[in-house]
């Protein structure tokens, strides 16, 4: 893997780079970065949401300046090339990159396509091709899905698609955008093995991510990003030492599996009301007196259908659930379980049957949109304002309403970016802000698929206190995510879906914390 590399020469050379957005930000601009990765080695980028990671990504692929136009400064060099200046088709000779959001990278409609791609761009051999594309689909498990369309996955299986079509180029650098941000722990697993093997093979990692227990004694710096500068550089020894107390003052995320699955204070749980499971086990003993209970909403023969091969083929089957009203469900299991779906079916969004109830009144799908709100995967399709004050005034009415709208922004740290352009803002920030939006409906029942996704630890909180805070409110919520710090954060229930059924339900509280636990580890296998 070193070809054309001298001898313990840098990969990755970043010497004194800045670089500054023109027009309309589309990121944080970063001043004074220097960085020097060397072959086999991985560096983690990491700080709060807007730090300036993504720019960095950005500047080592060369699409910063080259497709996000702005003044750069310093130099960025990749195997000695000079990336600012180099067309990027020299660039992806050198570079594998997976973005945070996967379909902003694909150019084909089917799988096996979108593997090839990056090879047959670069003119290798159609036999080398096919060892590599078959390499590739065997290291992400994507045999079963080869022949399906690009538009029929899910979010985490775009993702492991994404990684396989990187590693398929064998590329002298890999850069990784939050990779992990919607995969679940089996996909994790494969993506922390491809990133064991890249290493072995020579090739230098530059990870910006938020969830880095996966990068457990992977990474040999970790590099700390404040307002666009690099305030704390560590060995990955010394990040080790980190004292716990220190990561959460700098906003960072739990380091390892085990940390992420630790059960919080009984106290930052939010359930009042005892709950039963399916199986008939009581949930827990409420802790203060509890408003009258309200009959649970119940959900009868949702089912929902999609086209396939020219024909239709059934992805929802959820004969009856129910959930009790003001409760908040983590909706959780693997990539392609059907969760999207289900919450897509629950809002009226897809191609559905079934019905909800709700204090009595039946709710068909035309009905269920006017009462349901969801929060997308990708926020970008929900996001239509000029200003991110005007995206979360569409949903509201009433004379007070721009006091309130206000009001949630400050709640979710974004009321200084009040009259900014949604779309020029961090993947992290868009995600608020399309909560915020959810909130401002004031709708009985609000789904979020992947609420966490490009979340620092501050913000992650700050969303699940949110959460709480609506909860109060008497609202229902679904919470579809791989993330179980978030989980144990503000869930008050759990549900597992497998292969388009509710595979399990139970109330979350200390007494069923080891389930949650086995339910992400169940899926932690390289």
């Amino acid at each position: 893997m070193n070809g054309g590399v001298r001898e313990g020469a840098p990969v990755l050379l970043m010497d004194n780079v800045s670089f500054f957005y023109a027009g309309e930000r589309s990121g944080a601009g970063v001043a004074g970065i220097s960085l020097s990765l060397c072959a086999g080695e991985l560096a983690l980028l990491c700080g709060r949401s807007g730090c300036g990671k993504t720019t960095v990504t950005r500047l080592a692929n060369g699409l910063a300046p080259h497709f996000y136009e702005g003044t750069v400064a310093g130099s960025v060099r990749v195997c000695g090339l000079d990336v600012a200046r180099a067309e990027l088709w020299e660039t992806a000779r050198l570079v594998g990159s997976v973005f945070q959001n996967p379909k902003s990278q694909f150019y084909n409609v089917d799988v096996r396509g979108e593997v090839a791609f990056g090879c047959e761009n670069l003119g290798f051999d159609p036999a080398d091709i096919e060892r590599r594309v078959d390499d590739a689909v065997r290291e992400f498990d994507l045999a079963p899905l080869l022949d399906a369309s690009i538009f029929s996955l899910s979010g985490g299986q775009k993702q492991r698609v994404a990684c396989a079509s990187a590693t398929a180029t064998s590329p002298r650098l890999v850069v990784l955008d939050e990779p992990s941000s919607n995969l679940d722990f089996e996909t994790i697993a494969r993506l922390r093995a491809a990133i064991v093997r890249w290493k072995e093979s020579g090739a230098a990692v530059l990870v910006a991510e938020h969830r880095i227990h996966y990068l457990d004694g992977l990474a040999d710096q970790v590099i700390y990003l404040d307002e666009g500068r690099i305030a704390h550089r560590w060995s990955g020894e010394e990040f080790a030492r980190l004292d716990d107390a220190e990561r959460v003052r700098l906003g960072l995320r739990a380091r390892s599996v085990a940390d992420a699955l630790r059960f919080p204070e009984r106290s930052r749980l939010a359930p009042d009301v005892p709950s039963r499971s399916d199986d008939g086990r009581a949930g827990q003993t409420p802790r203060k007196a509890a408003k009258p209970e309200k009959p649970p909403i119940r959900f009868e023969k949702l089912t929902a259908d999609y086209r396939k091969n020219g024909a239709f083929e059934r992805a929802l089957d959820v004969p009856s659930l129910e959930l009790p009203q003001a409760s908040v469900t983590a909706l959780v299991g693997p990539c392609g379980a059907g969760k999207s779906t289900f919450a897509e079916a629950v809002c009226g969004l897809n191609r559905c049957e079934g019905t909800m109830e709700i204090d009595g009144e039946r709710l068909g799908k035309r009905d269920r949109r006017r009462r349901c709100f969801m929060v997308m995967q990708n926020v970008n399709h929900q996001l239509f304002a000029e200003s991110v004050l005007d995206e979360v005034l569409l949903g509201m009415t009433g004379d007070d309403r721009g006091q309130r709208a206000l009001s949630i922004l400050r709640d979710l740290d974004l009321d200084e970016l009040a009259q900014a352009h949604p779309l020029s803002l961090s993947g992290g920030q868009r995600q608020r802000v399309a909560i915020a939006q959810a909130l401002a409906t004031d709708r009985p029942l609000i789904v979020y698929d992947e609420p966490t996704s490009g979340l620092d630890l501050a913000h992650m909180r700050q969303v699940a206190e949110t959460i709480r805070g609506v909860r109060a409110r008497d609202a229902t919520q679904i919470v579809i995510t791989h993330d179980p710090e978030f989980v144990l954060s503000c869930c008050t229930h759990v549900a597992m879906m497998e292969n388009g059924r509710i595979a399990d339900t139970f109330p979350l509280c200390e007494e069923t914390a080891n389930r949650l636990a086995d339910l992400f580890l169940a899926y932690d296998r390289p």
